[in-house]
């Protein structure tokens, strides 16, 4: 059997070929309201269809936010599964932001409901938390390197929160942020060695988080929030990335949604919010 081909390989073509640009689907319901949908299942799945037809045949990623498709209980899970295999089928790669992180056969079975081959809710990634200890990853990891799908871990996240613990100094010496992030780079490191051009595991970190002093160069994706309603802003992505510009990932939410709920309107936000990221990308690269 042909292995599949990692996520990090795909993810790298997608970016050089729409943009380094990832979308956020987030149906809060103050958006479902101003796009005039019910704060119900109907306007959920109106939402989240709208910005599939909206964008998964331009942007590189779409980033369903599972929380806001899980308050609606079964129904809402049921819409968050139509939504990743449309948007999958539709050419947009699928980070499935659900933060999960725990141990042992309980993170078997996380890995299993988002990485595996067949599941109903698969994507090509997965947002995950490492606070339980990296090791306690250890089952998504394997299981995103075996089926060719990706792992986001949070590391330095934009809430202001996030830096009591991640800024935090450990008994080896380095912050906990960069613990996590010397991790990656090893786990990136036999892809990167057989010849890919970005590893599949990547890092969260906050466009919010300035200059953090961090060695960021991982070999794998770096997942930027906090553009847009955070108050970060194209401009601050080579401020906190320098060197390793082309490998960010910057995504927004907000910026892009709140010009709903025409698909051609959210088309022409996520255009400027793509011209304006490679305008520093670019241009600090």
């Amino acid at each position: 059997m042909t292995a599949p081909e990692p996520f990090g390989t795909r993810l790298c073509r997608a970016m050089d070929e729409r943009g380094p640009l990832c979308v956020g689907i987030d149906p809060h319901p103050s958006l479902l309201a101003a796009w005039g949908l019910g704060d119900d299942v109907g306007g959920l799945e109106r939402f989240a269809d709208t910005v599939v037809e909206a964008l998964a045949e331009r942007v590189a990623v779409l980033k369903p936010q599972s929380a806001f498709f899980e308050r609606f209980g079964s129904r809402g899970v049921a819409v968050l599964e139509r939504t990743v295999a449309e948007a999958r089928s539709a050419g947009a790669l699928v980070l499935l932001d659900a933060k999960r992180g725990d141990i042992g056969s309980t993170m078997a079975a996380y890995a299993a409901a988002y990485l595996d081959e067949g599941a109903p809710l698969a994507a090509d990634a997965v947002t995950v938390s490492p606070y339980l200890g990296y090791g306690s990853l250890r089952p998504a990891l394997d299981l995103a390197r075996a089926n060719g799908r990706g792992v986001f871990v949070l590391a330095l996240t934009s809430n202001p929160e996030g830096a009591e613990v991640q800024s935090a100094v450990t008994a080896a010496g380095p912050t906990v942020a960069q613990g996590i992030l010397d991790r990656l780079r090893e786990e990136n490191a036999a892809e990167l060695a057989a010849g890919a051009p970005l590893g599949s595991f990547g890092a969260v970190v906050g466009a919010t988080v300035g200059e953090t002093g961090a060695e960021l160069a991982i070999g794998g994706p770096l997942l930027a929030p906090g553009v847009g309603a955070q108050g970060a802003t194209a401009a601050d992505l080579p401020r906190v990335f320098g060197d390793t510009l082309g490998q960010v990932l910057p995504n927004v939410g907000r910026g892009v949604l709140k010009h709903g709920p025409h698909a051609a309107a959210l088309r022409a936000a996520a255009e400027r919010e793509a011209a304006e990221i490679a305008r520093f990308v670019d241009s600090g690269a």
